[in-house]
């Protein structure tokens, strides 16, 4: 079942379409498990015939789901921080995987001074950090590289958006529901609660926002989207209560 697990914490990662033994990312956890690439790609199909977003559109994977890859689903859907942890924790000694990750985070990208930080605290750091990995990659991934708002498709100024705040629900930190693919602008302005979506999935702006309009940046970047639905995902679309939640905010605060 451990195997399974792993195998999903890839499923989420990788657009529907790359679902084959091709795939370098295949290959390299199924040398990781000791299995064939077909036998991996093989278990990211049966997650397909789980997963609602594809159903929905008409699409399935294989019929005959194992048990051990419901249980994955199950666990991952019932705490998705945890099991993410896990699942690195695991790939952790893999040379080619996220033991190169860490490496990376702990020597060149960490935005905190090292010798404030030491030993649990440090490694708590790292964790927090290769885990938001795992949510930019599964959000971008899902939304195929593009701002569900305004279309924008560079890597460079696109953020994986949390729905609910990350220190408020610690279960679904790594949730891809709990996710917009946004411009860092839209991103801002979501998480200020200048942005929201009404149940249609329609984009909600601000009155403070709309009292500049007569600005041209206000203007472009937000009042010609005020409307508009967003581009959904066909898989792990955003979830209508953290959706409900961040709306509730919106209009107290409007």
């Amino acid at each position: 079942m451990e195997d399974a697990k792993l195998a999903f914490y890839l499923y989420c990662q990788l657009p529907f379409g790359k679902l084959h033994t091709r795939n370098p990312d295949i290959i390299r956890l199924a040398e990781f498990l000791g299995r064939s690439p077909g036998a991996v790609a093989m278990k990211l199909c049966n997650f397909a015939s789980l997963d609602p977003g594809i159903i929905n559109t008409g699409r399935h994977g294989l019929g005959n789901v194992a048990q051990a890859d419901r249980t994955a689903w199950d666990a991952f859907h019932s705490n998705w921080t945890a099991e993410t942890a896990a699942c690195e924790a695991r790939l952790a000694n893999e040379p080619e995987g996220l033991g190169r990750v860490v490496e990376a985070v702990l020597d060149h990208g960490a935005s905190y001074d090292r010798e404030d930080y030491s030993g649990e605290s440090r490694d708590a750091v790292v964790r927090q950090r290769v885990g938001q990995r795992f949510f930019r990659n599964a959000v971008l991934g899902v939304y195929e590289g593009r701002c569900c708002m305004s279309g924008l498709s560079n890597p460079r100024l696109l953020v994986a958006s949390h729905i609910v705040p990350w220190a408020l629900d610690e279960q679904n930190r790594l949730n891809p529901r709990n996710g917009l693919c946004l411009s860092a602008i839209h991103d801002r302005a979501f998480d200020q609660h200048l942005l929201s979506l009404s149940a249609d999935m329609e984009v909600l702006v601000s009155q403070d926002l709309k009292k500049q309009r007569d600005l041209p940046l206000v203007e472009s970047a937000f009042l010609s989207i005020e409307g508009k639905r967003i581009e959904l995902p066909k898989r792990f679309q955003p979830d209508v209560t953290f959706l409900a939640a961040h709306r509730e905010r919106f209009e107290a605060r409007d």
